[in-house]
């Protein structure tokens, strides 16, 4: 089973990156937010796989740029009624921090915003996910603190702080991705929102 791919990006697609590891390609699926974030062509890129194999598809690797991503995918599919489609449409709107925050507060509006998922669906994600741990950073220590209803999202609060700045939603949900993917999963918000301000060239 392979967990994890280090290599150099050789093609991009709607769905999927070719990554060449050692002049072996492999194909594998990422959702439209992890494609956005890849390094361009003949850049380094490191992806956490998760490997699936079905009896009529054969083997499928799903990539992420965290392991927290992973974690959430594999989470997702424990859910009736999710498959990777769905899981990966879910990640590209709310990113596991984000996600967590939703199921807690059992904001089912913020998960129907993903491509194929109806409000039922969105309903049975947020009460499955609301006590699964989706994130070790400073969101699920919050949780620990104060419960989870009032759990705070990292790069939602950025993505907050940069709309009060008068940035538009759209783009300021890009720099605080390509924020975090250059910070890490664990930066504050203060860190992701100066480094988002950068991408700005603010």
């Amino acid at each position: 089973m392979i967990g994890r791919l280090r290599g150099i990006v050789a093609e991009t697609a709607e769905e999927d990156a070719l990554i060449d590891v050692a002049g072996v390609g492999y194909v594998v699926r990422c959702g439209s937010r992890t494609l956005s974030r890849l390094p361009e062509i003949g850049g380094e890129a490191v992806l956490h796989v998760e490997t699936q194999w079905g009896e009529q598809t054969g083997m499928k690797l799903y990539g992420f740029l965290s392991r927290e991503e992973r974690r959430a995918f594999v989470l997702l599919q424990s859910i009736q009624g999710v498959g990777p489609k769905a899981a990966l449409a879910v990640l590209d709107v709310l990113p596991p921090a984000e996600l967590a925050a939703a199921a807690a507060r059992e904001d089912k509006a913020a998960i129907a915003r993903a491509q194929g998922v109806g409000p039922k669906l969105a309903q049975r994600i947020a009460t499955e996910l609301k006590d699964k741990p989706i994130t070790d950073g400073p969101v699920a220590a919050f949780h620990a603190q104060i419960g989870p209803a009032r759990a705070p999202s990292v790069s939602g609060e950025a993505v907050a702080a940069l709309i009060g700045l008068g940035v538009a939603e759209p783009a300021a949900r890009r720099v605080v991705e390509q924020a975090a993917g250059r910070l890490g999963d664990q930066a504050a918000a203060p860190a992701l929102i100066k480094a988002a301000l950068q991408e700005l060239g603010r």
